[in-house]
C-alpha cells in the first residue's frame, strides 16, 4: 500500500499549516493511501549539530521519511521563507531519506505572500532528489480562510471552497504520482523488526 506522510513545519498549537495538511492527508487516504502526521511538536529533535550522532527522536524521524512512498511538506510563511522547525526538520533528512520520493508542498501565509517560501521548499527537496510534484498550494490570508466546525478536519472547515479543491488535489495526485514511480523494494524500510 502507497504510503503518505506530512510534515507541518509549524509548531502552533493551533496551526493553520497542520490543518491543511490534515484535508491533504485525508484526499490521501480517500485515495487509497495509508496516511500518516509527522507532528514536530511530538518528537525531540535538538538544533542539528553534525557533530552529534543522532540525537533525541532524529533517527525516527527519518525513518519515517524513508518509509513514506509520498511525503507532504507545509511551512508557514516566515519572513519570505520557511520555518525555523522545517529547516531543522530538513537538515536531519538528506537524500538518503528523500530520494525517489514525491514530494507535495503547500505554504500558508498570514497576508498574500506566499511564493517565495515555496521556491525555497522546491528547491531544498530537489536538492535532496525527491522527485516534486509540479502542483503546489498557497493559501493566503490563512486567518480567514477557516472556520470554526466541529464535524470537519481538526475542527476547522475551508471557507474557499476553490482552495478546498487544491488542497483535496494535492493529496490525490501525490498518490497517484507516488503509485507511478514505484520506488525501488531495496530503499523500503521493513517496519516488522
Amino acid at each position: 500500500m502507497t504510503r503518505i506522510v506530512a510534515v507541518p513545519g509549524s509548531l502552533r498549537s493551533e496551526s493553520y499549516t497542520r490543518t491543511a495538511l490534515l484535508y491533504a492527508l485525508d484526499s490521501a487516504e480517500r485515495a487509497g493511501a495509508e496516511t500518516e502526521l509527522l507532528d514536530l511538536r511530538e518528537y525531540d529533535l535538538p538544533l542539528y549539530n553534525p557533530d552529534l550522532d543522532s540525537p533525541g527522536d532524529s533517527e525516527l524521524v527519518k525513518r519515517r521519511i524513508r518509509e513514506a512512498d509520498g511525503v507532504l511538506i507545509g511551512s508557514p510563511n516566515y519572513h519570505g521563507s520557511y520555518s525555523a522547525a522545517f529547516r531543522n526538520f530538513h537538515d536531519y533528512c538528506s537524500y538518503d531519506d528523500f530520494e525517489d520520493t514525491v514530494v507535495g508542498l503547500l505554504a500558508v501565509a498570514g497576508g498574500d505572500a506566499y511564493a517565495s517560501t515555496l521556491d525555497h521548499l522546491r528547491v531544498t527537496m530537489r536538492g535532496v532528489h525527491a522527485w516534486v510534484l509540479p502542483e503546489q498550494v498557497g493559501i493566503p490570508n490563512v486567518y480567514d480562510q477557516f472556520e470554526s466546525d466541529a464535524e470537519a478536519i481538526d475542527g476547522r472547515a475551508f471557507v474557499d471552497s476553490e482552495i478546498h479543491q487544491r488542497v483535496d488535489e494535492l493529496g490525490r495526485l501525490i498518490v497517484e504520482h507516488a503509485e507511478r514511480l514505484g520506488r525501488p523494494t531495496d530503499l523500503r524500510i521493513d517496519t516488522n523488526n
